[in-house]
């Protein structure tokens, strides 16, 4: 034999005592809202300023990366150049011991050609060296910027610390109240009503009728269906933006001050 439902469960609860929890819980609601608004745009400049921080690091490494990288090419091109030098010596030497000029001409043409090649050596060790030195620039702006991003950062953290202070106390308190009025709404009307809050700009899911039309959307309330809100034997959505309404005096024996 089948148990009846007991009393107190949510299958149990009248639709105006559902309209009451749902109101409250729309106002607790609203204040967290208020202390989130009171924070305002701080916790996402934060996070930008974090991410702006990690992205000017990352550039410094990379860009003491390429100077490490370009003067290693300048060692190397000094080596060369050192190398041309010592072999030049050494033409110099066989070309005073010549026994003919087809040897003459072989070592003049090696003679040439290191010449050549500490030229060039030469010229890439300038164009590393004006390279390094835009980098170095580019360092020092980049750590200048970093610098003064940091004093943005610590800035806004500590206003964002100290308005967190501010109402940590308050906002887990409400938070804990909601918990509370969540528990006491079935399942299904509760996810009806985040739905709604989500996808509203002012997350407001529960609305009252003033002076004939919704607070949430501000549309007319046809006069029946004003009777019917306040009636409060069933829920009643705005046919226009689909909150759920609820009559002026629900509200004010909810008291959302």
């Amino acid at each position: 034999m089948a148990k009846k439902a007991s009393k107190g469960t949510t299958a149990d609860v009248k639709v105006e005592d559902k309209l009451k929890a749902l109101y409250e819980l729309q106002c607790v609601d609203n204040k967290i809202f208020e202390i989130h608004t009171l924070r305002g745009e701080l916790p996402l400049e934060v996070q930008d300023l974090e991410d702006e921080l990690a992205g000017l690091e990352t550039r410094i490494q990379k860009i003491e990366g390429d100077i490490k990288n370009l003067e290693q090419e300048v060692a190397h091109k000094n080596s060369e150049i050192k190398n041309s030098e010592s072999l030049i010596k050494k033409y110099n030497e066989q070309q005073m011991n010549v026994r003919n000029n087809r040897e003459y001409e072989s070592i003049s043409k090696e003679l040439e050609f290191q010449a050549l090649e500490i030229e060039l050596a030469e010229k890439r060790i300038k164009e590393y060296t004006t390279a390094i030195q835009q980098k170095k620039d580019s360092i020092e702006k980049s750590k200048k910027a970093f610098e003064d991003r940091g004093k943005d950062l610590e800035a806004k953290k500590g206003e964002l610390n100290k308005i967190i202070d501010e109402t940590a106390k308050e906002e887990k308190k409400l938070e804990k109240r909601a918990t509370t009025i969540a528990a006491t709404v079935e399942e299904r009307l509760l996810k009806a009503y985040r739905r709604i809050k989500d996808n509203s700009q002012n997350r407001i899911a529960v609305a009252s009728v003033e002076r004939d039309a919704c607070s949430g959307c501000f549309n007319r309330i046809p006069p029946q269906r004003q009777v019917d809100v306040q009636n409060r034997k069933k829920l009643i959505v705005c046919e226009y933006c689909g909150r759920i309404l609820v009559d002026p005096m629900l509200a004010e024996e909810i008291n959302c001050a």
